[in-house]
């Protein structure tokens, strides 16, 4: 019998922080399930699904990553998951679209809400401007998009990003 649990860590990014926290819970038996992870601005967020052994709870496991030195002053919190641990078709990638161009309030907003009249499903999505090109901002989604709605929903988010001044590619996953 397993517990499942979500896995969050919010520290300043360091290189080798996957590598740390992944190996830390691989060497207390936890199986990773949906991961991701992500630098936000200076700072990092990691997030894990995990099935943990019957023999380990949660409170073992954040006592054992608040002792890894890279993790030294970071919110890490280990709870029970209690939502489906495998994510249904909605989560299953069927395109990658990229918008970018010049930012500007309510980018992502105007973007995301394109998806709902399709019935669409933003599974991950990535926002942020470049630091090499000021001014740039690029937004990456991976999307579930029913098959019956795909063209019209790929060609209404190319709509609106023309009509915001930006670009957009789309590619089936």
């Amino acid at each position: 019998m397993t517990t499942t649990a979500i896995v969050t860590v919010l520290c300043p990014d360091k290189t080798g922080l996957v590598s740390a926290i992944t190996g830390a819970l691989w060497e207390l038996g936890a199986n990773l399930m949906d991961t991701s992870f992500s630098v936000l601005g200076g700072g990092a967020d990691f997030s894990a699904v995990c099935e943990l052994p019957a023999s380990l709870d949660v409170d073992e496991v954040q006592k054992s990553l608040a002792t890894l030195n890279i993790l030294a002053g970071a919110e890490v919190a280990v709870k029970p998951y209690s939502f489906a641990p495998h994510h249904g078709p909605k989560g299953d990638v069927t395109h990658r679209i990229t918008v970018s161009g010049g930012d500007q309030p309510g980018l992502v907003a105007r973007l995301c809400e394109t998806f709902v009249e399709f019935g669409a499903n933003i599974v991950s999505l990535h926002a942020g401007p470049l630091a090499e090109q000021q001014g740039r901002y690029v937004v990456r989604l991976a999307v579930s998009i029913p098959a019956q709605s795909a063209d019209a929903c790929l060609a209404t988010v190319g709509n609106t990003a023309e009509a915001l001044g930006l670009s957009c590619t789309a590619e089936g996953a």
